[in-house]
């Protein structure tokens, strides 16, 4: 591909819209065309973005029918949809419509909840709404990139921060047969995870140097993770998932252990997760533990594993908004428009966040 591929993006002032700008503003064949705002259009972006300045002088926040007019006369244009669940089924429905009536192709990735679930009734059981574009929900398979090397639909769901960071840890435990289908998760999630407007699990006094559970046993993403396992190894696991708030802005650190099913050495199943993983360049299986910092801004997932013989720990680290959100986002994109996965995505954590 010669000319980069004009981009739009769904979710106006949001932490995971602003590092879609931030990742497509350096990738080499996407360009940002329009990002929407229906409550600020005409905005400049810098001002909701400061750190984004250099990158978008001059590019403003653009309404709905702006957005529509950009889908029917682009031939080829790549939609990330970070809008909030609830909202953005309804949102995708209309464009991807405009863009069939004029006969342009549209590529969309969502980032919300809104196409994670392959049923209306599996989505409202969890989100207590009925789904706002059901006819599209058979367009889109939600994976996490790794797990599923092209999807069978034209468009992709990314799953949660929380979710992809378990399935890394989770899906080549239940692939290669190693445990039970009983999984214990533990994980703690950065303050960007709760989104940009604040509340009190996310305002720093209550945050700052504490550690907290939240939702124990019942969180959302419980049933997607256990649906996305399922497309990518055909088990149906038990997850007993406990998500704790941490001290820090960015990043998710989880624990998922089970009891094996015949006892292995920690060599052994190190080996294992780095056989499952190898030709998967984003992620990185390693004999230490595995350090939020050293993929904190970066596409990169960290995994390591330790057993005691009869059970086995799996710990994963990786960055919310960019392996977790954006940047496995654009890694689906960069398939879907037949790029390298990896194109875009490669810079390396600063690790002194």
């Amino acid at each position: 591909m010669s000319a980069a591929t004009p981009a739009i993006v769904l979710g106006g002032t949001g932490y995971v819209a602003g590092e879609l700008l931030r990742l497509i503003g350096g990738h080499p064949q996407i360009s940002v065309a329009a990002i929407l705002s229906d409550s600020q259009p005409g905005a400049a972006v810098a001002g909701a973005f400061a750190h984004l300045r250099s990158a978008y002088p001059e590019l403003k926040f653009s309404d709905l029918d702006a957005v529509e007019t950009i889908v029917r006369s682009t031939p080829r244009s790549a939609l990330f949809s970070a809008a909030p669940h609830g909202v953005a089924a309804a949102i995708i429905d209309r464009l991807l419509t405009a863009a069939e009536a004029a006969g342009t192709r549209v590529h969309c990735v969502d980032i919300s909840a809104d196409f994670r679930y392959s049923s209306c009734a599996a989505y409202e059981a969890v989100y207590k709404h009925a789904h706002g574009a059901p006819a599209r929900i058979r367009e889109f398979t939600c994976a996490v990139p790794e797990h599923l090397q092209k999807s069978p639909t034209p468009h992709v769901a990314h799953p949660g921060c929380f979710a992809t960071a378990t399935l890394l840890a989770t899906v080549p435990l239940l692939a290669l047969g190693l445990t039970d289908t009983r999984l214990f998760v533990t994980g703690i999630t950065g303050s960007t995870g709760s989104g940009r407007k604040p509340v009190d699990g996310t305002h720093h006094p209550h945050r700052h140097s504490d550690l907290y559970s939240y939702g124990a046993l019942s969180h959302r993403h419980v049933p997607e993770i256990i649906a996305c396992a399922k497309l990518a190894t055909g088990v149906e696991a038990e997850l007993n998932f406990v998500p704790h708030s941490g001290p820090f802005a960015r990043g998710i650190h989880v624990t998922v252990q089970a009891s094996l099913k015949k006892p292995i050495d920690t060599a052994q199943a190190l080996e294992a997760l780095k056989s499952y993983y190898k030709n998967c360049p984003f992620v990185r299986v390693g004999d230490t533990a595995p350090r939020v910092k050293d993929v904190a801004t970066s596409n990169y997932s960290n995994l390591s594993a330790v057993t005691n013989g009869n059970s086995i720990a799996v710990m994963a680290v990786l960055d919310n908004l960019n392996k977790g959100a954006a940047g496995g986002a654009i890694q689906w994109m960069n398939r879907l428009l037949g790029l390298a996965e990896t194109t875009g995505l490669t810079a390396p954590a600063p690790g002194w966040t």
